[in-house]
């Protein structure tokens, strides 16, 4: 089979815009997980200074105990979430950084059909 300059060029021309896109679309998830990263700290200091007002409020040992038991259940449930949300959005960041790959294989695999 040979191969025209027409049909690499075709190629080479769909790979660019490809790319083009796919840098795009990797620049707003970067966003996306710095956006998420910083909402994150905010409400972490905010739950924070909570959590020390409130124990400086304290009345008896047992209540500083039971805020801060509160405080630790809280942050453990929040920063998992926060995990697995952050695992979503660098899962979406992988699919989209192989998707060029994917797409310049299944272009070599139809040639040689």
């Amino acid at each position: 089979m040979a191969y025209q300059l027409d049909d690499f060029q075709k190629i080479g021309k769909e790979q660019l815009e490809a790319a083009t896109t796919v840098t795009s679309s990797l620049a707003k998830s970067w966003q996306t997980i710095a956006a998420e990263a910083t909402e994150y700290s905010k409400k972490s200091l905010e739950n924070s200074s909570a959590f020390l007002e409130k124990l400086l409020g304290a009345k008896s040992f047992e209540s500083a105990i039971q805020i801060q038991s509160e405080y630790a259940k809280n942050s453990y449930a929040g920063f998992v979430a926060q995990a697995t949300k952050f695992g979503e959005l660098y899962s979406n960041l992988a699919k989209e950084a192989f998707k060029p790959v994917e797409s310049a294989i299944a272009k070599v695999q139809s040639f040689k059909e």
